[in-house]
């Protein structure tokens, strides 16, 4: 079910969201949205303009505003009323056609990205340096970096098994990476990102060095009998996947015998990330100890 008590804030004034946890989806409450962009001065105004904005686009042969859901959200008088939400990119798609100047912003950001995507296509290579750069702005340690890059060549490898396979993108995907990451791990998906603490985010990029490892090896155990063996169906597939990740599930029990720890941690890039700064603050500070010591020990 979703969360519907959510608010957050844009340019100090509050928007209604909701996670849905089945689709893994925000949404957020269009008449909040229009009514910060072209300024209204209440709920009311907000609603009727977006009310002739819908109007006009589907006019205009619009689908946008047929596929709008709708979710009960708490009002400013604490009860709940169906609300018309969006989610992101029924959003942006609303932002698009709101003629105001708050709204420039974010067309000038969706035509960068678009330039951006254009360029990628024809030039890979660029989608690689903007991920990389990504990923420093984010804190990430170039070990990391480099091997999370690493691991999206692996990813790569194997749907482009599945593609050979007859399996179809999106649904039947996630539900072969479902099965892998359940058989090394011992969770879905889902409950792997809820033990981390996570909605939207990428699982992979939440995840420690050797979490990756291990998922690299779950994919890359399944590109290979999938080499060997040339299923052609989504059952032969899955039933690959699920070996793959046996592999990688009996490589983390030898990991874990072995260190007498867990492999699996609760911590996501935000406290991973934390920790490699403050073991390199340390480091600094020890470095900074032995400079002010003197002599030429």
């Amino acid at each position: 079910m979703p969360e519907n008590d959510k608010i957050q804030l844009f340019e100090e004034q509050t928007i209604r969201t909701a996670w849905d946890e089945e689709k893994e989806e925000w949404f957020f409450s269009v008449v909040d949205v229009v009514g910060v962009l072209t300024d209204q001065p209440d709920t009311r105004h907000a609603a009727k303009y977006w009310s002739v904005l819908k109007t006009r686009l589907k006019k205009e042969g619009s689908e946008l505003p047929t596929n709008c859901s709708q979710l009960k959200m708490r009002s400013a008088d604490g009860k709940r009323y169906k609300t018309d939400v969006a989610n992101a990119e029924q959003l942006l798609r609303i932002i698009q056609s709101i003629p105001s100047p708050k709204a420039e912003p974010f067309k000038l950001w969706l035509a960068q990205v678009g330039r951006e995507r254009i360029e990628e296509t024809i030039d890979p290579e660029l989608a690689i340096d903007r991920a990389l750069e990504t990923y420093q702005k984010k804190g990430y340690s170039d070990e990391w970096i480099h091997q999370r890059i690493l691991s999206i060549r692996v990813r790569n490898a194997l749907t482009d098994e599945w593609q050979k396979s007859g399996v179809k993108k999106g649904v039947e995907y996630a539900i072969l990476t479902d099965e892998m990451t359940r058989a090394w791990s011992g969770m879905s998906t889902r409950q792997y990102k809820n033990l981390k603490g996570l909605k939207k985010e990428n699982l992979r990029d939440n995840m420690s060095d050797m979490e990756l490892i291990l998922n690299m090896l779950a994919e890359s155990t399944s590109t290979e009998i999938s080499k060997s063996e040339n299923p052609t169906s989504f059952e032969e597939s899955h039933a690959i996947a699920k070996r793959g990740g046996i592999a990688a599930k009996e490589a983390r029990l030898a990991v874990e015998q072995q260190t007498g720890k867990p492999v699996i941690t609760s911590r996501n890039a935000t406290q991973l990330n934390a920790v490699v700064t403050n073991l390199l603050e340390s480091t600094d500070d020890i470095i900074d100890a032995d400079d002010g010591k003197g002599g030429d020990e």
